[in-house]
């Protein structure tokens, strides 16, 4: 019998079995080589960064194109290696969401910046991706079982994340040394990602019942 739900033992060379394959999440990669393609081209940034003038004058590609480009590569390690790892931990247990929401949640995160934060004249980088994405992720898990107290520390973590930003003035994430010394952390990009999140597990929580 070969199905492809039933669980592939190695082969006699003890190698990974070709299902492996199957269950890297493609659609994640191909964005994080994407990304990877921007880093490597720092002359393509300024086409492609969050802008808000640009934006003004119809350049709408910047609402997705903008997540994709990183001020420096520490920049980039940290947003692209999260991403993959929500993509290996999304992709499969909810499809639906997960490649959804890389057409959708950029775009909802880039619209509130320019109707609501008009002093965001600059904005780039996947955080605020990844952001959304852990926050599904981490209601859905404590969804599954109300009692467990990982998921709900998760929550927390992010909230006091966003407090912390805020209080100091958008100079909160130090771990991270950006190449552009006037960047400053996006807290109101966290805050529509988290909107977001919210707004994609209360429509999942409701298709269920």
């Amino acid at each position: 019998m070969n199905d492809a739900t039933s669980p592939a033992r190695p082969g006699p060379d003890g190698r990974p079995p070709r299902i492996f394959w199957r269950r890297l999440p493609w659609t994640y990669l191909a964005v994080g080589a994407a990304c990877l393609l921007i880093q490597c081209r720092p002359d393509w940034r300024g086409a492609l960064i969050y802008d808000r003038a640009a934006l003004a004058r119809g350049e709408w590609w910047r609402l997705w194109t903008g997540h994709g480009v990183h001020f420096g590569w520490p920049h980039f390690l940290a947003d692209g290696g999260l991403f993959v790892i929500m993509g290996w931990l999304l992709e499969r247990a909810h499809p639906w969401f997960s490649r959804l929401a890389l057409v959708l949640m950029p775009l909802f995160i880039s619209g509130l910046l320019y109707r609501f934060d008009p002093a965001m004249q600059r904005y780039g980088g996947l955080s605020a991706v990844d952001l959304g994405l852990l926050l599904y992720l981490a209601g859905q898990g404590w969804q599954r079982d109300w009692s467990d107290w990982f998921w709900p520390a998760v929550l927390v973590i992010y909230v006091g994340e966003v407090i912390f930003e805020t209080v100091q003035g958008g100079q909160g994430g130090g771990m991270i040394r950006f190449d552009d010394a006037g960047v400053k952390v996006a807290t109101s990009a966290h805050v529509a990602s988290a909107l977001y999140a919210a707004a994609a597990w209360g429509i999942a929580w409701r298709r269920r019942r």
